[in-house]
């Protein structure tokens, strides 16, 4: 086990499997030495575990939660093609899209759940760009989607 995904179960978490294409798209692919999810939803267990609209039906707190599920779902992406999450010389980007009711702004703190988790995991390679992007919809009616950029050692 890696020290990443040792880090992880001391966390109480477990690296799921990689979660199945919904269309046309790989979850992760790799150019040179940096790998780009592709946007992750917090899916457990195959199953989105709320739907709907982050300040509506979802609240800020839960959402910051899911957007830890979509980084730990973009992580297993990453090992599916690496092979050992200990390659990851630092998490360069993420991008966040918060299903937002009409006047929620608080995309930025419950994006803060990936970051979070990522340098809980990681450390300082964890440490990152990142957007936070409130939109009115998202696949699957998910309230949080998550994707994430990463350099490798070769």
């Amino acid at each position: 086990m890696s020290a990443a995904e040792e880090k992880i179960a001391a966390l109480g978490l477990k690296l799921p499997q990689v979660v199945p294409p919904l269309a046309t798209y790989q979850p992760a692919v790799r150019s040179g030495s940096y790998v780009f999810t592709s946007g992750q939803l917090p899916m457990v267990d195959g199953a989105l575990p709320a739907t709907g609209k982050v300040g509506a039906e979802v609240s800020a707190e839960q959402a910051k939660e899911f957007a830890a599920t979509c980084a730990l779902n973009a992580l297993a992406a990453v090992k599916s093609l690496i092979g050992d999450l200990d390659k990851i010389q630092r998490v360069v980007k993420v991008v966040g899209f918060v299903a937002s009711a009409p006047d929620f702004t608080g995309q930025p703190g419950v994006l803060n759940g990936a970051s979070e988790l990522l340098g809980e995991i990681l450390g300082d390679k964890g440490v990152h760009a990142r957007s936070a992007v409130g939109v009115a919809v998202l696949p699957l009616d998910a309230p949080v989607e998550v994707e994430i950029q990463v350099e490798i050692a070769e």
